[in-house]
């Protein structure tokens, strides 16, 4: 205490005015009474409840709706509320143990201990798999590592091509997908048209419907092949060709399949006019389903909040895979046949290795819905279609989103990467086979100052892009050029009822065409690029096709 406060305080004690005894400690001077009070307590309630959701947010609740509800039960609370789905009723149970945490002074141990107790009696995150799982990990191991050797062989190939016969061949192909345009509509069914998908040979085209019916179409006449007539009791959420599907009309080996609302798979051959075989195990609406590229597996994504995986020949679950905290609507594989990829309604998308059973990856990054979902024929991008009207591309090397996409003006509801299979070489057009005979020593190389003769490139001769004088630059074509296609662009559809072509090297539209058929629920391209196929809402499909194409 200073000695000037000291002597002031000694002479008011002599007056009898102030002692050191009778100081009384004003607390309300500095913090303004009671009302200072009531705001302390009421900025502590604040934080309360802000420490309370963050410790909610870190409890592990199971994501099986069953056993949230038995775990409701417990704590006695109602199992269900009205309208209330199952992710709404997980937030519940979350607030819940949430409270009770709050009414025990925040200690959350007696909750883990019974929320542990719980798990290890009624769940198990790591399960034995059965010996067929584990002969379907080597098998999809043995399948996927040699593929990827020859992808990677073949990127290394790539990037030897000189820059000059890159930029040519990527404006051949553009100048040809700006000439599309919709060459016919046709009335597919009674409902609205929920996929469509070509099958390998480019020429045959599968539509699914809200009827419940399957039908094939021969491609360009728009004429119906085949109808599987109420394959389904519901609606059909997909179809999906087998990558070697045996077209013919006798064929009796497994060449389609297709999943409902009904909770069932089916697969069909094109000799019988129903199923001939039916998968069950879902616990809710099947959405979209692909084949493993190998052929021997089925995936199917599911509104249950799985995925799983089916053996083709013994038509038995292999893989029932959790890990969405809402509905499982797209599931997509790697060209290789290593990953698998799923969409979500929780607007999340999982990358999985099915050689492991891992994750290797999460896309989180979409505001809304997940809707589509591909791989990249490069092995390493992903695709991603959203009810945020974006498309979002990732990069597995980075483990990142690599460019969003301002798509479409409502939902992306499908995306697919363009791939050239080796049995769509054979199907092109007349003057593009014609390039590869001997006539190709009279055509002048595509270069600003032509050299006279060929230009040696690390030993080997490197073969100029060649065009014939007065042929547009949508029909110049090099015999190697068809692999080098693959991956070049992708297309998607939108609720706005346009169907969209995007490069896919700098992520620019290279062209938007309209169906005027409200909004498009699906869209493939033909192996060989010929046919680009959109299913709508107004129960029919809509075909483009570029200028060049020979109908």
């Amino acid at each position: 205490m200073s000695s000037t406060r000291k002597v002031r305080i000694e002479d008011e004690d002599e007056d009898g005015d102030i002692t050191l005894d009778n100081l009384v400690e004003d607390k309300d001077y500095s913090m303004g009474g009671e009302r200072s009070e009531r705001a302390r307590q009421e900025n502590q309630a604040l934080i309360d409840e802000l420490e309370r959701k963050k410790r909610a947010r870190s409890m592990a609740v199971p994501t099986d709706d069953a056993k949230v509800k038995a775990r409701l039960r417990e704590l006695g609370e109602p199992i269900t509320l009205f309208g209330e789905r199952a992710p709404d009723r997980r937030d519940r149970l979350r607030y819940v143990l949430s409270q009770i945490a709050a009414a025990r002074g925040g200690d959350m141990s007696d909750i883990e201990s019974e929320s542990e107790e719980s798990a290890e009696e009624e769940e198990e995150f790591y399960t034995s798999g059965s010996t067929e799982l584990l002969e379907a990990r080597r098998s999809i191991a043995e399948y996927s590592l040699p593929r990827a050797r020859d992808r990677i062989a073949q990127q290394r190939e790539q990037s030897k091509i000189p820059l000059s016969r890159t930029i040519d061949l990527r404006k051949r192909v553009f100048a040809d997908l700006k000439t599309y345009s919709i060459l016919g509509s046709q009335i597919a069914d009674e409902r609205p048209v929920s996929q469509i998908r070509f099958a390998h040979d480019g020429r045959t085209l599968a539509t699914g419907s809200w009827s419940g019916n399957v039908k094939v179409w021969d491609i360009p006449s728009c004429t119906v092949k085949k109808v599987f007539s109420h394959a389904h009791t519901d609606l059909v959420g997909g179809v999906a060709w087998h990558p070697t599907a045996d077209l013919g009309d006798e064929a009796s080996t497994v060449c389609l399949a297709s999943g409902g609302g009904d909770s069932l798979l089916k697969l069909f051959a094109m000799n019988e006019s129903k199923a001939i075989a039916t998968m069950r195990g879902h616990q809710g609406r099947v959405c979209r389903i692909n084949f493993h590229p190998s052929g021997a597996y089925l995936g199917s994504a599911s509104f249950d909040g799985t995925w799983r995986l089916w053996d083709v020949q013994t038509q038995s679950e292999l893989v029932l895979q959790e890990g969405h905290s809402k509905e499982v609507y797209a599931l997509s594989f790697q060209d290789d046949g290593a990953l698998a990829a799923s969409g979500g309604l929780d607007a999340i998308g999982r990358v999985w290795d099915l050689r492991t059973g891992r994750t290797a990856m999460v896309l989180d990054g979409h505001a809304q819905a997940v809707f589509s979902i591909d791989f990249s024929p490069n092995g390493y991008q992903i695709a991603t279609g959203s009810g945020d009207d974006t498309i979002r591309i990732w990069d597995m090397r980075s483990l990142k989103a690599l460019h969003t996409i301002p798509a479409h003006k409502s939902n992306v509801s499908d995306i697919k990467f363009f791939r050239r299979t080796a049995s769509s070489t054979s199907q092109l057009g007349d003057h593009e086979m014609r390039m590869e005979s001997d006539d190709m020593e009279d055509v002048k190389p595509v270069v600003a100052t032509p050299p006279t003769q060929s230009t040696p490139t690390n030993g080997t001769e490197d073969v100029k892009p060649a065009i014939t004088p007065g042929v547009p630059p949508a029909q110049r074509y090099h015999p190697s050029d068809d692999k080098y296609q693959t991956g070049l662009y992708f297309i998607s559809s939108g609720y706005d009822g346009l169907v969209k072509i995007w490069s896919a090297d700098d992520w620019h539209q290279v062209k938007a065409l309209s169906t005027d058929a409200g909004k498009v629920m699906s869209v493939d391209i033909s192996n060989d690029g010929s046919f680009i196929a959109s299913g709508s809402w107004n129960r029919s499909y809509q075909l483009f096709a570029g200028e060049n194409v020979n109908v």
